[in-house]
Order: structure tokens, then sequence, then C-alpha cells
């Protein structure tokens, strides 16, 4: 506020001064321009015509009107004031009069009221006593109405305690809403009210815990009876499926057989055999009490904690279905784990179902959904896993019956089990690897019992035998008079039985797959076209290239793979007849097997076998020669080794007549190119350092020998000279040294039709110094030896001046 007036005053002043020349060193002249200043303030109007009058020179005419107007005033005072005086002495001597009067007034209301004190002072006593009467019938209705109140509140309490006593929480929580909501409210005012308001989160807090140890038992109990009750489901959807229930069936542990049943007699295995009965009537439900799940449900409801108790009782589902999904350590070794791991899955689902239609939205689809998202994949997991282990095929097939039941039940309860035909389809695969090494062993065994004989029969019966596991069909074998001899042995109806019997192995499994026709088809073909070029090639391969296997064997075993060929034809029916396909040959890759292509590839391998085999056997007898090359007189017969293997190939072509004439002609010609090559060999190997001529003609008798077996024709088919051409070298090399008809051989060489056109110049020389070194220790007899030595040097000298031209050219 000092502030703001000296900025006033300030302001008052700058005005005052302003177009004046008073300034703030002359006092008088600075508060004459205040005061001026203060005039023109009083009022807007009065203000400007006072300042006039001021500033004016009429200061003082002024001052005496208005001192003259002041006297004017006082004297109309002083009249009226005379005019009035009268009227004032008369309201004093009135007001004198009252007083006294009111003195007398006074005094009778002193009177009076002294009177009637005395009057009602029995009134007064009597009212009292009343009034007294009136509160105590007032205290005593006030008492009744609070006992009113006061009595259902404490009689609903001690309800709620006996109730809590009694482990009633569901009736008690029910109390406790009515004794807070309806009662309480009506005796509020009392201090007992307000101490069992007070005790009311406390009761709530005691139920809470008390029903929570409640669904605590419910879920150790429904975890123990889990496996039971997924017993019992799938037991009824085998029923339902027209399934073997014992399938379901858990396999009791059994013990020592108790006496019977001092009372009754009956023996206690029908008394299990009756409840197991009374069971089956039973549904997976009406196995455990959800009493409890309903009740804590209701109780958090109403506690407003309904989502605490929803994630609790869902966390708890959950740790349980992960502990239900844990399989035992040796699932893998026998049914009996899978059963117990599968019951317990499904009873936790079952459960959850009930729980689900029953629950009041404890549960809902999207959570059950997401735990059987899970729990799927972790049985697929675990069951792919543990069956992998197994090699048992009739176990693999009641573990699949299994999962089908499994994923049957499962289904009939709402969940998606498309990944459980997904895992079908994969143990489907290792059932079938399971199977080809099964059937690996079984040809095996059948490849070392065959004595890879043709088969002979000797009565209709054992004809009929062979006929009916492999049907044969040939008229001159029909028409032939027993015993008959089958072209192959009895490797072949074995091998095509067990490739029928693996075909309807794998058939077995497709069955209840909800698989087309043309899936089940497609999957037997695979499975079969597996087994022949993998599992059947694989034994066949390595039973032809067995070491030492004998000759006469891969020759029967050859056979055998022809006919096996042929029956290929009879697989691919009995596979469509199955399946119930219907076969369509115009339509490649219908129905059809790559058995054939497989079996001739085998058959290509053994027939490469069987010319190394013969080749190798020509060696033991080739070996078996022992030339004298210093021979001075031959034998005139043949080698005794080369009459021996003579007689081997007669007795071996002999078993080519089953055989396609094709391989008996190649055995037939690499085996005379081969005792060829060998022969030449022998006459111009190294080792040999000398020879004489009678050597030789032991060598040509040899050759003759060999020329006669070639043309008896071993094997039919051959065009005239087919097989002898393969002597012609070694034929023409002998005769142009038995005959020294050198002068034709020097004069027709290089030209087509010389008489010694396939005597190679350079085995010719190799010949002749080996004669001419056994020349030097006097072998010769029939010519001098000067003229043979000459003649010699003089063939030796041309022979390497032919070489020597074609080396030129």
């Amino acid at each position: 506020m000092e502030v703001t007036d000296e900025t006033d005053s300030g302001k008052a002043l700058e005005s005052a001064t302003k177009g004046s020349e008073v300034t703030e060193d002359d006092p008088v002249a600075l508060r004459h321009a205040l005061l001026l200043h203060e005039i023109e303030a009083i009022d807007e109007y009065w203000g400007p015509t006072l300042r006039t009058i001021y500033d004016g020179d009429e200061h003082g005419k002024f001052m005496e009107r208005l001192d003259a107007r002041i006297r004017n005033h006082d004297r109309d005072i002083e009249r009226m004031c005379n005019h009035h005086y009268q009227g004032f002495i008369d309201s004093i001597r009135e007001l004198l009069q009252v007083r006294s009067q009111a003195h007398k007034l006074k005094t009778e209301v002193v009177r009076i009221d002294e009177e009637a004190q005395e009057s009602a002072k029995h009134l007064l006593m009597k009212s009292e006593e009343l009034i007294k009467t009136r509160k105590v019938q007032s205290n005593i209705c006030a008492a009744i109405d609070a006992l009113t109140l006061c009595l259902p509140v404490l009689t609903t309490y001690s309800k709620l305690q006996k109730q809590m006593q009694e482990k009633r929480y569901y009736p008690a929580l029910k109390t406790l809403e009515q004794l807070e909501h309806t009662y309480l409210p009506r005796v509020a005012s009392y201090r007992f009210a307000q101490q069992m308001r007070d005790n009311i989160p406390r009761v709530r807090e005691d139920i809470k815990q008390a029903s929570m140890s409640d669904i605590k038992d419910f879920l150790e109990t429904i975890r123990r009876v889990s496996a039971r009750i997924g017993q019992v489901a799938m037991k009824h959807a085998a029923l339902q499926y027209n399934m073997d229930p014992k399938l379901a069936m858990t396999r009791m542990k059994k013990h020592a057989p108790m006496p019977p049943n001092p009372f009754t007699g009956e023996t206690y295995e029908a008394q299990s055999e009756a409840q197991s009965d009374e069971e089956e009537d039973l549904c997976a439900q009406d196995l455990i009490n959800f009493a409890p799940v309903y009740r804590c449900l209701h109780i958090y409801t109403v506690l407003g904690a309904r989502e605490q108790f929803e994630t609790y009782y869902r966390q708890q589902r959950r740790e349980q279905a992960r502990l239900a999904l844990q399989p035992p350590t040796n699932m893998h070794e026998n049914l009996e784990g899978y059963r117990q791991y599968l019951h317990g899955v499904v009873g936790f689902f079952v459960i959850e179902d009930h729980v689900l239609n029953t629950g009041n939205g404890l549960v809902n689809r999207p959570y059950l959904d997401e735990v059987w998202d899970m729990a799927s994949g972790k049985v697929v997991n675990n069951i792919r896993n543990h069956s992998s282990y197994c090699t048992d095929t009739h176990l693999m097939l009641s573990i699949k019956n299994l999962i089908m039941l499994f994923a049957h039940t499962l289904q009939n309860y709402g969940y998606a089990v498309n990944p459980l035909h997904e895992l079908l389809l994969e143990v489907k695969d290792h059932y079938n690897e399971v199977l080809m090494l099964k059937w690996v062993q079984v040809f095996r065994e059948i490849f070392d019992e065959d004595n890879y004989h043709p088969i002979q029969v000797d009565t209709p019966e054992e004809y009929n035998r062979i006929t009916e596991v492999f049907p044969y069909h040939d008229a001159s074998l029909e028409q032939a008079s027993f015993p008959k001899r089958f072209p192959f042995s009895l490797m072949v109806p074995k091998v095509y039985r067990q490739v029928k019997n693996y075909v309807a192995a794998c058939l077995e499994f497709s069955e209840d797959l909800n698989l087309s026709q043309t899936e089940k088809e497609d999957m037997v073909r695979k499975s079969t076209n597996l087994l022949l070029t993998r599992t059947l090639s694989g034994c066949l391969a390595t039973l032809i290239k067995r070491p030492g296997l004998p000759l006469l064997q891969l020759i029967q075993i050859t056979i055998n793979t022809l006919h096996l060929e042929h029956a290929n034809v009879l697989l691919e029916h009995y596979v469509a007849r199955l399946t119930g396909s219907i076969e369509d040959s115009s339509i490649p890759g219908i129905g059809r097997l790559q058995g054939k292509a497989m079996f001739k590839d085998i058959r290509g391998e053994a027939e490469e076998q069987i010319y190394t085999a013969l080749r190798l056997k020509l060696d033991e007898f080739l070996d078996l020669a022992s030339y004298d090359w210093m021979l001075a007189e031959p034998q005139g017969t043949s080698s005794s080794y080369v009459t021996d293997l003579i007689a081997f190939l007669s007795s071996t072509f002999c078993a080519f007549t089953n055989l396609p004439v094709r391989v008996a002609q190649t055995a037939c010609m690499s085996a005379c190119q081969h005792v060829a090559k060998s022969l030449m060999n022998m006459l111009l190997s190294e080792d040999v350092k000398q020879m004489s001529l009678a050597a030789l003609e032991q060598v040509n008798l040899d050759v003759i020998q060999c020329e006669q077996f070639a043309a008896t024709e071993p094997v039919e088919g051959f065009e005239e000279g087919a097989l002898l051409m393969c002597f012609s070298d070694l034929r023409q090399l002998l005769d142009l040294f038995m005959t020294e008809d050198w002068s034709t051989y020097f004069h027709d060489y290089g030209s087509e039709n010389a008489k010694y056109l396939r005597v190679n110049p350079h085995n010719a020389i190799i010949i002749v110094e080996k004669l001419r070194e056994g020349e030097k220790r006097g072998m010769f007899s029939i010519l001098k030896r000067s003229d043979k030595k000459k003649l010699l040097e003089t063939v030796l000298k041309q022979l390497k001046q032919l070489t020597q031209q074609q080396h030129s050219t």
C-alpha cells in the first residue's frame, strides 16, 4: 500500500504542477497546488467550479457569501427546535406515568406467579412420576426392539461358526454373505456388530484357504486316477469302433492266488472280475467326484477371486499335463509302457473335457486347444522316439492299433488328431524298415538252406504243393511222367511266398489308417518295390558274390532269378487283388512293380559271376598243365588236363540248358576264347626260354582236342564254325610252324585272303627265338642242325623286317 500511495502522490504532484511554474523547492506553493488538485477531485461538476473561484479574484467575495449562507441555515435550525419543544416536554411526562403503572403491573404478576406455582406444585410431582414411567416403558420397548434386531445376527453368526467347524464352506460363505448384507446393517450402531464386521475378512480368508486345500486334494486325486479314467475311456472307444477292448486294458501284476472269502465262499478273482464288469458300465466321469472343483469355483466367484482361481487351476493342470506327458524310460520295451503312457494322457484330457462342459467357464476351448497342441506334439515326439527302438513287428502292430484307439478316443471328445495320423504314417515307414530287416534274415535263411538243384517231385501231391505256392505252368512238364523236375530250385517258391507274406504284412499295418484305395495301393507297391530293389536285391547280390560259390550254384541262381522275374506279374496281380484295385496296363506306373528290372540286373551280375567263375575254373585246369618244352617226341594223344577240362565244360554246358540261350552262348564263347588265349599265353610266356618242335606238336594235339569239342557245338544256336574261330589265331600259328610254310606266309602277308592272316609277326618271332634256343641244345633230328639253324635265322630276319614295316606304317 505504501508503494501505491507514493505512486498516486507522485502522479498528483505531477498533475498539479503541470503547466505552471511551481517547483518542489517552494513548499507553500506546492501545498497550494495539492489543495487545488483535491478540490478538482471532489466532484466532476463542483470541482471545476470551485477551482474557477479559487483561481479567480473573487475568493473573498465567495467566502462572505458562504458565511451568510451558514448563518441563514443556523436561524432555520433554531426556529425548528423552538417549534417542537412543547411536544418533547409532553412526551417526557407521559413516560413518567408509564413507569408507575409498570411497577404496579409487575407486582401483580409476581403475586399471580406465586399463586400459580403453589397450585401447580402437586401437578409437577405427578408429571415427573409420569415422565419417569414413560421413560421406563420406552426403554423396555427399545430393549425389545434391539433384541429383536440382534437375535437373528447372533443366530446367523452361531450358524456360521457351526458350518465352519463342519467344513461346509460353501454354505458358510452363503451364511456370511447373509450376515454381512442383511443382518449386520440393522445393528450397525452396536459395538459387537462392528467387531463382527471387522472379523468378516478373516472368515472369508479362512474359507478361501480351506477351499484351496480341497482343490489341492482334488488335483492330487485326479492325478492318481487319470490313468484309470483313460483306460475306461479307451475301452469304451474300442467297443464303439469294434476294436479289441483288451487293447486298452492294463495288464495286472500277477500275484499268488488268495484263499476264498470265508463268509461267502467267493474267490477274490471272481470279485475282481465283478468289479471290472461294474467299471465297464461306468463312464469315465463317474470314477471321480468333481464337487470340490465346482464348490471352490463358486466360493472364489462369490469372493470376487474367480480369475485367481482359474489361473491357479489351469497352471496346476498344465504342470500335471507335463508330468503325464513324460514317458517311462523303458516304454519301448513292451506294449504295457505305451498303454500306461497313453492312458494317463487320455485321462487328463477326458477330465478337462468334463470340466469344460460342466465347470461354468473354469476352462474354455482355446485353453484346451492350447494344452492339446502342446501335448500332441510331445506325444508324437515321444512315441516316435521310443518306437524307433522297436524291432518287433508284432509289437509295432500293437502300437499302431493302440495309437489308433488313442486317436479315436480323443476324437470323440473333440480334439484334433491329425498329428496322430501323420505319426502313424511315420511309424508305418519304420514298420516297413523293420519288416525289411526281418525279411533280410528270412531271405538269407532261404539262400543258406537251398541246395541249388532243380526241384524233383515224385508224386502228384508234391507237384501240387509246389504249384500252389508258386503257380508255375509248363505244358511239357505237366505232360511228363513222374518223377518230374522243375527248372528252378526251392529258393523260387520260398522267395515268392515270402514276398507275398511281406505284402500282406504291409497291408495289415495299413488297415484302418483312413487311406484311400489309391494311397493304400501306392503305399503297398512302394514298400514292395523297396523290398525287391533293396532287400532282396542286396541279399541276392551278396549271395552271388559270396567267395567260393560253385559255378553250378551260380547257374541255378541265374535260372531262379529268371523265374522270379516272370513271377513279377503274379505279384502285381496279388497286390491288386489285396488292395482291391483294378489293373490297367495302358497307364504306366499303375500297379507296376520294379522287380522285373531288379531281377534283370541281378541276373546280369550273376551272369558276369558265371563268366568269372567259369574262367577261374578253367584256370584251375590250365594250371595243371605241365608241358616239357624240350620234349623230344610228342605223346601222340592230348594232355590229361585238356581231357579233364573238356569233360568239365561238357557237363557244365549241359547245366546251361535252362538258362537263356544268350547266356549259354556267351559262356561257351568266353570259355573257348579263354582256353585259346591261355594256350597262346603259354607259348608266348617269358618263363619259357627255349622250346622244341615236339613240344609244339604236343600243344597242337591239345588244340586239336579243343577244336573237336568246339566243333560239337556244346551249346545250340551258334553259327557253323563260330566256336572254331576262337582257336583260329592259335591254329594258324601252329600250322605255320608245323608245316614250315614260311614262303606262303611272307608272300601273302598283308593280303586279306592270306592263309596265315591271324599270325602276328611279333608272336612268330617269340616262338622262333625259343626254337632257336632249343636248337642250340641239339634237340632237332629231322634236318641237319646247320640247315635248321640257317632256316630259323632267315625266318627270324624276315619276321623282324615285317615288324619294322608295321611300326613304320
